[in-house]
């Protein structure tokens, strides 16, 4: 087993990391006289993880859209009860969520935080399924995939997938469908246990008022210290072309505002090819930051609200750029963003916003670790990327405007651009509308 105390020379900060024969990894972040502790188990699973090998040259299993988020449900349940019913009884408030490529388990508490990871590794280390305690679960998601559904702004991204993928899991909703999880089996949940759910697939991150020679304790009771195969699981992707399903969708929802999205398809990038994406991001701040001289100008003339932005989104096999909003002039607001795309990449990046916009990052990293929630979360974040915090912040620093110059050469590409439209259904109520006063 190797521990390592990694120390930050920007910040002064350290944490504690150590690395068990197991394959776990596990990191804390002292905090000493912080009234909260927090815990976050983390493990590479994803809604986009639907075909896989336990281990290499093992059968090829195929599971249905929307497991991971399933299994996430189902892991607070035992036989001996709910975990929620447990964890009320030391106080945490306990939490989990599933994204594209992980899921995580988390809780706060104030006291007893030692009773509090008990419950929390007892539920990820024992799992434990029926046919009945499954079909339980199908009516809570169904109402959970019809939430999604009627939400505008995971349409447009949804929509967005659509248009720019073929056949990348991407396509599919995290929550899957009504269709989908019915076919989940008990056998499938434990496969996908099996396969994603050992020690060298997670990370346990810790920030707060406690020791790594608890948390030690614990993982050990909960035998993630037991030597475990080395072989790791192999996830399957059919081969994505960089050709667009199509360039052009509308959707009409009960919206009192039109939502459009612009999504343009990338190369995907290597596996923790950290430094990348962090590049594209800063890309993007330049482009549509709060600081940028187009969204000022978009935001002045009343062409956007202040949830207009874009973002990057990067899996195993897939990465893109998009930029959302809402707007009563779609039309104009794309053609000014794609002017300004085309402007940027001839001139290159302004200096004086890259700068500003690279402390601005630099600046979130710090004020992450000035909480327990969020300096847990980023240390879990960056270990599944096989990286530290410390690293992150170097390799940030690191990056040159001309790094974007040179970026801008092959990135937002109109030929690989994709837009998406939601036109009011003309059943919300309008923008500004005064309900009538009772007489």
């Amino acid at each position: 087993m190797s521990s390592q105390i990694i120390q930050d020379k920007h910040l002064g900060e350290q944490y504690i990391r150590v690395e068990h024969p197991s394959g776990l990894t596990m990191l804390l972040y002292p905090m000493p006289g912080f009234s909260t502790t927090y815990a976050m188990f983390s493990t590479q699973y994803g809604s986009v993880d639907t075909c896989f090998q336990a281990k290499e040259g093992g059968e090829q299993i195929r599971v249905p859209e929307g497991i991971a988020h399933y299994l996430e449900h189902k892991m607070f349940e035992s036989e001996d009860g709910d975990a929620f019913d447990r964890y009320a009884k030391t106080g945490a408030a306990a939490n989990a969520f599933t994204s594209f490529d992980k899921t995580c388990y988390l809780f706060t508490c104030s006291g007893k935080f030692q009773e509090s990871l008990e419950i929390l590794l007892d539920c990820v280390t024992h799992p434990y399924f029926t046919e009945q305690t499954i079909a339980k679960e199908q009516g809570i998601i169904g109402q959970e995939i019809k939430m999604y559904d009627d939400s505008p702004d995971w349409r447009l991204i949804t929509g967005l997938f659509e248009c720019l993928y073929h056949s990348h899991p991407i396509r599919s909703d995290i929550a899957g469908t009504v269709e989908s999880i019915a076919q989940i089996t008990p056998e499938m949940l434990y496969d996908s246990c099996r396969a994603f759910y050992a020690p060298d697939n997670m990370v346990l991150a810790a920030a707060g008022d406690t020791t790594m020679e608890r948390v030690l304790a614990a993982c050990a009771r909960h035998g993630l210290m037991e030597p475990r195969s080395t072989e790791r699981v192999q996830r399957l992707w059919t081969p994505e072309p960089m050709t667009l399903v199509t360039t052009e969708t509308t959707l009409k929802m009960p919206v009192s505002k039109p939502c459009f999205g612009l999504g343009f398809k990338e190369e995907p990038l290597p596996e923790g090819d950290l430094r990348t994406e962090a590049l594209y991001d800063l890309i993007l701040c330049c482009i549509v930051g709060g600081m940028s001289p187009l969204y000022r100008r978009l935001y002045d003339e009343g062409l956007v609200n202040p949830g207009f932005g874009g973002e990057v989104l990067r899996v195993d096999g897939c990465c893109c750029i998009l930029f959302t909003g809402e707007s009563d002039a779609p039309d104009a607001v794309k053609q000014m963003l794609l002017d300004e795309i085309a402007r940027i990449r001839a001139a290159g990046v302004d200096r004086e916003i890259f700068t500003l916009c690279k402390n601005e990052k630099y600046g979130q990293l710090i004020e992450n670790l000035e909480n327990v929630e969020d300096s847990a979360s980023q240390m879990a974040d960056f270990a599944l990327s096989g990286q530290t915090v410390a690293q992150q912040i170097t390799m940030l620093a690191g990056l040159t405007a001309e790094d974007a110059d040179a970026a801008l050469q092959h990135i937002l590409c109109t030929d690989r651009m994709a837009t998406m439209y939601i036109q009011p259904d003309g059943t919300a109520p309008q923008a500004g509308e005064d309900e009538e006063d009772d007489e």
